[in-house]
């Protein structure tokens, strides 16, 4: 956990980088360059105590320091960001497209966290579950750190039901509904994950809703692009995914063909009271 002097800034937290060990300036200008030597000597890095580092500070092997990162130039996602509920534990939003739910690599302050973080004045908020950036839908966050591990356990341990609605093509000879069960492996570095042989990983019930190819995906697992990777590996992909079944190149500024892939409704025992919670997707109009 980061030390509590050094807080959130810009809804951001900072970075912890752990140390080979020896003098700290020269390692972070030689790690990350200039950019991380003009933090020390500002006195924007601390330990994990919270003092200051400066240009004579020594740690040894193992210790971590924390600093704020560079945010990098981003392309903002011109799409609001609807709550459809919000209480003192738990903030629930209808994500659109185009909108990663936390930061990672080139997508940071144009993210659902740190949007909402920014918008509701909660700098504890935290996602209880992700979705694909590419993927609209119900998204849950908790308002407070104490909360964090409870609604994450209740998604780590299957506890959620999960409905999807997609548009994909409709293959006649496709006997649904189906239970489709396999291996989903995602390598670090490759864009796309991958069905492997061995013991099933993932699993979803696939339903066909309407003859115009609207289906409806219930996931009894959570793989990263299960259900992306499942719908084209039956043939019929997902309408605008443009990495299944074959990668395709989208500038970062082109929002005109969104994955038609909608995380529709989340059912639950809520960790702190026992009661029944149900949020639905309010873009459920533009589907059915």
């Amino acid at each position: 956990m980061e030390p509590a002097l050094i807080g959130v800034r810009d809804a951001l937290g900072p970075v912890r980088v752990r140390l080979h060990g020896g003098p700290v300036l020269a390692e972070l200008v030689g790690r990350f360059g200039a950019r991380a030597g003009a933090k020390v000597r500002s006195g924007e890095v601390v330990d994990a105590d919270g003092g200051v580092v400066d240009e004579a500070t020594e740690l040894p092997a193992g210790a971590s320091v924390y600093l704020y990162r560079d945010l990098p130039d981003e392309v903002p996602v011109p799409f609001d960001v609807p709550v459809l509920h919000r209480d003192d534990d738990v903030v629930v939003i209808d994500k659109p497209h185009f909108l990663a739910t936390m930061p990672r690599g080139r997508h940071v302050a144009q993210t659902a966290l740190v949007r909402l973080r920014c918008s509701l004045g909660l700098p504890e908020l935290s996602p209880a579950h992700r979705l694909d950036r590419l993927t609209a839908g119900v998204l849950l966050f908790t308002t407070r750190r104490e909360l964090r591990g409870r609604y994450q356990t209740l998604f780590a341990r299957g506890l959620v039901r999960k409905t999807y609605l997609a548009r994909a093509a409709v293959d006649p000879a496709l006997a649904l509904p189906r239970v489709l069960r396999n291996r989903i492996v995602k390598r670090r570095g490759n864009l796309q994950a991958v069905i492997e042989p061995g013991e099933p990983n993932a699993e979803t019930l696939i339903e066909l809703l309407s003859p115009d190819g609207l289906y409806r995906l219930t996931p009894r697992t959570g793989r990263t692009h299960q259900l992306r990777l499942q719908m084209a590996e039956l043939g019929v992909p997902i309408y605008g995914d443009p990495l299944y079944p074959k990668v395709l190149h989208t500038e970062d500024d082109d929002f005109s063909t969104p994955l038609q892939l909608l995380a529709h409704r989340i059912e639950f025992d809520d960790p702190l009271t026992g009661s029944r919670r149900e949020f639905v997707s309010r873009r459920e109009e533009v589907w059915l």
